[in-house]
């Protein structure tokens, strides 16, 4: 199948697109296109995943998503507790946005290296991304050469901070092979809906009409991840958000984000965090209360 690419940027009276989302869930499969997308996520209890790259998303999420890189957001909304709807920023933007030649001045050149950056995506943390979240947040008040100068801003701000972290790996990057949206985000959709339940390789290689073999190699080359390792990524980061919730005991988490014993949820989750659920729980509990 030929790549599918979404023409993301619409209304450009300003040069590039500034949206405001709500809703219950992200309006966003598996998908790439031509532009850049910096997306701060204000509130979601889901998971991002750019190219091989997966992580829950917490409030604040900031991340400059470079062109024709595969990303997915999704939220929870099919585990157990209190799935918060989605609250999201993001501005659209093409590289040629103000024109052919802007880039070409001498003065953008740290612009023009943040841009080819991007290409592996990159997470925005630390004192940047709360000095870029308050402009996005001011952004809706305001329209023309204001929200103009706001964006241009944000600009000076990455292109100037040691806080961009890459999050793509260079091997996938460097694959250049095309992507097959559809089936990737049928298979995303799959496993979603049974994240609390066994899911079976063999099943959902026939679910989308692959052989079981051909369909650990499209896996592999679209993540870079095996079939179980991000089955397990996913689970996992649903624990998380359910042991920070803390309304149910461990052994419920376990089984509830698909974990068919307490042993196997308890050694993922420590190969993933670092960290047994309890201690993970006790750290967030002491975090929102202000110890240590």
């Amino acid at each position: 199948m030929k790549p599918i690419f979404q023409k993301l940027t619409g209304g450009l009276d300003e040069g590039f697109a500034f949206k405001v989302w709500r809703g219950r869930s992200f309006d966003c499969p598996w998908h790439f296109h031509d532009e850049y997308e910096l997306i701060l996520v204000l509130q979601s209890g889901g998971y991002r995943m750019l190219g091989d790259h997966l992580a829950p998303l917490r409030p604040g999420d900031l991340v400059l998503v470079g062109p024709n890189l595969p990303h997915i957001y999704h939220n929870d909304e099919g585990s157990p507790g209190r799935t918060p709807p989605v609250h999201q920023l993001l501005i659209q933007f093409e590289e040629n946005c103000f024109g052919d030649e802007w880039l070409s001045l001498p003065a953008l050149a740290p612009v023009r290296r943040l841009l080819e950056r991007a290409r592996l995506g990159l997470h925005i943390v630390g004192s940047t991304r709360d000095r870029v979240a308050a402009i996005m947040q001011e952004m809706p008040k305001v329209s023309g050469l204001r929200r103009i100068i706001s964006f241009l801003s944000i600009l000076e701000i990455l292109a100037g901070s040691r806080d961009c972290r890459p999050l793509a790996s260079r091997a996938f990057a460097a694959a250049g092979k095309p992507f097959d949206q559809e089936r990737m985000n049928r298979v995303c959709e799959f496993i979603r809906d049974r994240l609390d339940q066994p899911v079976f390789l063999p099943e959902l290689a026939k679910f989308v009409h692959l052989s079981p073999g051909a369909f650990s190699r499209f896996f592999r080359a679209h993540t870079n991840k095996t079939f179980p390792e991000f089955v397990n990524e996913l689970r996992v980061g649903r624990a998380c958000r359910l042991l920070a919730e803390g309304e149910m005991n461990v052994t419920e988490i376990a089984f509830a984000c698909g974990f068919s014993n307490l042993s196997n949820f308890n050694r993922q989750f420590r190969r993933l965090k670092r960290t047994t659920p309890r201690a993970f729980r006790k750290a967030v509990q002491a975090h929102a209360l202000g110890t240590t």
